[in-house]
């Protein structure tokens, strides 16, 4: 089965399940008891969706693959661009701060697969709860304006191959600290309300699963701060980037087709072609679907409608975390030396072994009569590769 079909069933199921367990309720929204204003109350629908094996089952697992499968990635990553890789370009820089990013969420989805497994039970804290939110969220948003340098980058390094490098290396670690600074201050609404929500029934209690609404004749003061946030994030820090990485990947297109060699501009452009598909795979499966549903669940809970998709929308904002498991995959296809340097340290070859091999290789010729290569005196045959 390949990927498209996986995941075409993977969204399909995870729309099934939310469309028959929401019916016609007010989607995740819970209002305080009247009788005990430390419980909170919520309709059939939402207390079935809480307890139904999609997001006991089918959610955790998903985060287990994260977890499994971004760790180490994103781990050998960041060690492949702090220790193996000598000459810093851009583009590391830039791969370099989305691995971290990607790092620095997979180390809390132990929380997320626990609170998942626990029937939805978050037994950590409110602290904890929003941590674990402004990491997810941070993490997304992080990985899409990190993406859009590496674009961006990619296309300046083909039409301006002689600019300065140490120069964009400067520009670089100022946008990477400009992001950083930019997603922690953004992050600042996540923690001013409360994320979690003690249930009547189920007796649970959940972490940015339940909206709680405290005046059900004005629902918006309840939820007016993450409606701003994710509007605002919506529109900056997902649509701007989305039009910018489309007009750099036209550009860099067009770059690649002017005053180049044949062989090389196939080269090139076919590295081209597989970093868009591979950016494309990651905005169509991650960031669009979420952030899609992101700004039209809350736009909804801002007028009190009803809400009979909320669990498709947090079908969405888990294969939003599958980012974490994409990205190195833009890494190996933009980056020749990493792919050379991953290789290195699974084979585990030191940096030192490899440059011998390196002068070693670069100091015989290949003799077409004996299929080997011999040194330049051609008196000696070395081994074969």
């Amino acid at each position: 089965m390949d990927f498209t079909r996986f995941l075409s069933l993977l969204i399909v199921f995870c729309f099934f399940p939310a469309s028959n367990a929401t019916g016609q309720g007010r989607g995740f929204i819970g209002f305080v008891d009247p009788k005990d204003s430390g419980q909170v109350v919520v309709d059939k629908a939402t207390s079935d969706t809480l307890k139904s094996s999609f997001t006991t089952i089918v959610l955790p697992i998903i985060y287990i693959i994260v977890f499994v499968v971004g760790l180490p990635a994103n781990a050998m990553a960041i060690w492949v661009f702090l220790f193996r890789t000598q000459k810093k370009h851009p583009s590391a820089i830039y791969m370099g701060n989305l691995a971290l990013a990607d790092l620095l969420f997979v180390i809390w989805t132990p929380l997320k697969i626990a609170y998942h497994l626990n029937g939805n039970n978050w037994t950590y804290g409110e602290p904890l709860c929003k941590v674990l939110v402004s990491f997810f969220y941070g993490n997304m948003y992080c990985s899409i304006l990190f993406i859009t340098c590496l674009s961006v980058q990619r296309y300046w390094g083909v039409a301006h191959p002689l600019s300065q490098q140490r120069k964009n290396n400067k520009i670089a670690v100022g946008v990477c600290v400009a992001i950083w600074a930019f997603i922690w201050l953004t992050s600042t609404p996540l923690y001013l309300y409360d994320h979690t929500a003690k249930l009547k029934d189920p007796n649970i209690t959940t972490c940015h699963d339940v909206n709680i609404i405290y005046d059900p004749l004005n629902p918006f003061p309840s939820v007016q701060l993450p409606y701003y946030y994710f509007i605002f994030m919506g529109l900056v820090v997902f649509l701007i980037p989305c039009i910018v990485i489309v007009v750099a990947y036209v550009l860099l297109l067009r770059a690649l087709g002017n005053n180049m060699e044949e062989s090389t501009a196939k080269k090139n452009r076919h590295r081209a072609v597989v970093l868009i598909i591979t950016v494309l795979v990651t905005f169509l499966v991650c960031f669009i679907p979420s952030n899609i549903m992101l700004v039209l669940h809350y736009s909804m809970l801002k007028v009190g409608e009803v809400n009979n998709g909320y669990g498709f929308y947090i079908a969405t904002l888990c294969l939003a975390s599958l980012n974490s498991c994409l990205d190195p995959f833009i890494y190996y296809f933009v980056s020749e030396d990493f792919r050379s340097h991953v290789k290195n340290t699974l084979l585990c070859r030191s940096s030192r072994t490899v440059e011998q091999m390196r002068v070693s290789f670069s100091s015989l010729k290949y003799s077409k009569k004996s299929k080997s290569y011999v040194s330049d005196s051609a008196n000696t045959q070395s081994s074969n590769c």
